[in-house]
């Protein structure tokens, strides 16, 4: 689960980590009152769940009431591109007034989780306020990342090779160190899954600051913590990714034309995997999950034929809760709604009923074909492509 700047920096604080002072408005008369705060100056941002803002002109400097009015005109209550949120739109409906800060150096902060180390890795560079993607593919050499050790957690040894890393005095050791280890104890206490300071600056007093920040939280860990849980802005979030959460399917939207219905996350994967090798894109992660029923299935395929970029269907199911003729009678539903707009399908169906699941299918006039095992499903994907 992600949440907004201006709610990542309150969390910064709680936990001793220096940030800009700053208001967080709702409509335009709540932001020109706190443009008034900071007097002559401040910056203004829009807040999204993405990054990128800046290049697509939400955050902006601003020295008088005018341009703080046709900032409010321009973004509040309307839908935002960035970068990073591709096709899709985000709507604003938060803006933060945020003091103007004299900057002399940018650096990039995060913590995230490794799985092949099984730890949390700190990142660090000292080309802050740019993509860390771009530095990476681009310049590795500047990008510092090192896991931490569970029990130890960041040792002073460590802070002074990130010091070293960052060309920092070494009088900002010690505010260093107050920065990371506040950030790890922020990570353990609130199970995040990312922290990321982007940038951290050293400003003209030699203070260090977060001037970005972008916290998300294992969702699988919520339930430990409702005042996480409080801070989520659904309008922020995919429409249909909501409604399959309620439903208790796993569903994540991606961009590629080929839609997944799986049970199973570790089938869903390799499914995934056939789709990439056979040179098309998956459009979508789903795990229907065992116990699901007609209706369940019917919804989950309704939610994969939703997106307009869907232009194949690939059903790869082992019947075992989840029986494959119920699958069948919850795929029908689902597609007589879209009779003859309904998509290719490409369905692998093994276990439970997968004969009487395959004749419910074949009975009916839609474009199916049916695989035996992940190598056939890749043959009929590059003969589709």
């Amino acid at each position: 689960m992600k949440i907004h700047e201006y709610q990542s920096k309150e969390l910064l604080k709680l936990f001793g980590i220096p940030t800009p002072e700053s208001i967080v408005t709702e409509n335009k008369i709540s932001l020109l009152n706190a443009f008034k705060e900071f007097g002559s100056r401040a910056v203004l941002k829009v807040q999204v769940h993405a990054g990128g803002r800046g290049k697509s002109g939400g955050v902006k400097l601003v020295e008088n009431s005018k341009d703080v009015n046709d900032f409010a005109d321009k973004f509040f209550g309307k839908y935002f591109k960035t970068i990073q949120t591709g096709n899709d739109s985000v709507l604003i409906n938060k803006i933060l007034v945020e003091e103007v800060s004299n900057i002399l150096s940018e650096m990039y902060l995060a913590l995230l989780v490794d799985g092949s180390h099984q730890s949390i890795n700190i990142i660090v560079s000292p080309e802050g306020g740019t993509d860390i993607e771009e530095v990476a593919s681009k310049n590795p050499e500047k990008i510092l990342n090192f896991p931490v050790n569970t029990i130890l957690g960041p040792t002073d040894f460590q802070i002074r090779e990130i010091l070293d890393f960052l060309s920092l005095d070494i009088k900002s050791f010690s505010k260093l160190k107050n920065i990371i280890q506040g950030l790890y104890k922020l990570y353990l206490e609130k199970d995040c899954s990312l922290i990321e300071i982007n940038p951290l600056i050293v400003d003209n007093r030699h203070e260090l600051i977060a001037l970005d920040a972008k916290i998300s939280f294992d969702e699988d860990a919520l339930y430990k913590h409702e005042d996480i849980l409080d801070l989520r802005d659904i309008n922020q979030e995919n429409e249909i990714e909501i409604q399959t959460a309620e439903l208790g399917i796993k569903y994540v939207q991606l961009k590629g034309s080929v839609g997944c219905i799986v049970n199973g996350a570790g089938l869903a994967m390799a499914t995934m995997d056939v789709i990439q090798s056979s040179g098309l894109k998956p459009a979508n992660f789903l795990d229907i999950g065992g116990g699901a029923d007609e209706e369940k299935i019917s919804k989950a395929m309704s939610a994969v034929l939703s997106d307009v970029n869907v232009k194949i269907v690939l059903v790869n199911l082992f019947g075992g809760i989840l029986r494959c003729d119920v699958a069948s009678r919850g795929f029908i539903m689902a597609l007589d709604k879209y009779q003859s707009s309904a998509p290719k399908l490409i369905i692998r169906m093994q276990g439970t009923n997968s004969e009487e699941g395959k004749d419910i299918l074949n009975a009916t006039n839609y474009n199916i074909s049916f695989a035996e095992n992940l190598d056939q499903i890749s043959k009929i994907l590059m003969d589709k492509e």
